[in-house]
């Protein structure tokens, strides 16, 4: 069974609870079930009709959460994950082939969801005539102008950008838990594995009334006890009494069906 995101139902759910397991990778799958939790909301921003989809994710919280999120467990496996797995493989050459293709899946997804970001700082200039903005007068031709595309082709465009996102982004995850975590758990050794959550933990830390909420929406109490364990007390103290309770009150996809914004 699948849950519609290339990932089986539950899958790595013995894993992360393991207690014979010397690695625990219960950040790793919480940060994983988060980003496909937020990829159902924004497949469904993606297929609306109306409102734009690029008016919805540029003016509501989601898409900024989704991208911090997306920016800070990025760099700390690019900082201090992948270089140091790639060492320990030396000698592997199979291995490492598959995380060479783990790490050009990364910088694929980096992309898109960067275009993304241009589609929608593109589309919140003023062009275009929805949601009360002018015209777009820009010419046609001319030295320095780029021909621009028909309105509706654009939306089409944008349409299927966010479908290689969730796509890519999804089995990405996938491939990332059925081939990598089990090299990580042969390959690094404890200090290694380590001394990555200690710096996945630091690069959330100072996004971390947003992002510790926003991380542990709908995970269990065991996961949320072992996420806030890795941070102060004064966190773990305002995730309870501010920052989860500010989360709660953030409609992060507002124009969604009431069905479709919650977790």
């Amino acid at each position: 069974m699948s849950d519609g995101y290339g990932r089986p139902d539950r899958l790595g759910q013995v894993d992360r609870f393991d207690r014979f397991d010397r690695f625990d990778m219960t950040v790793m799958h919480t940060v994983h079930d988060a980003l496909r939790r937020e990829l159902r909301h924004i497949g469904r921003a993606g297929a609306l009709i109306s409102p734009d989809p690029r008016h919805l994710l540029r003016t509501t919280a989601g898409w900024g959460m989704f991208r911090t999120a997306l920016r800070v467990h990025h760099s700390a496996a690019d900082d201090a994950l992948w270089p140091v797995l790639r060492g320990a493989l030396h000698g592997r050459p199979d291995d490492l082939t598959r995380l060479v293709a783990i790490e050009a899946e990364h910088d694929a997804i980096a992309a898109i969801a960067g275009v993304v970001d241009e589609a929608l700082a593109e589309h919140g200039t003023g062009h275009g005539t929805e949601h009360g903005t002018q015209p777009d007068t820009r010419p046609d031709t001319g030295p320095g102008t780029t021909p621009r595309t028909d309105p509706d082709t654009e939306l089409d465009l944008f349409r299927e950008l966010i479908g290689s996102l969730v796509t890519g982004l999804a089995g990405h995850l996938t491939h990332q838990e059925e081939a990598v975590f089990p090299l990580i758990r042969t390959a690094l050794s404890e200090e290694q594995w380590k001394h990555f959550c200690q710096v996945h933990t630091q690069r959330i830390a100072p996004h971390a009334p947003q992002l510790l909420p926003w991380l542990l929406d709908g995970a269990d109490g065991r996961t949320v006890a072992v996420v806030l364990a890795a941070f102060p007390e004064r966190a773990r103290r305002a995730y309870g009494r501010r920052w989860q309770p500010a989360y709660a009150a953030t409609d992060r996809w507002s124009a969604l069906a009431p069905q479709a914004a919650g977790t």
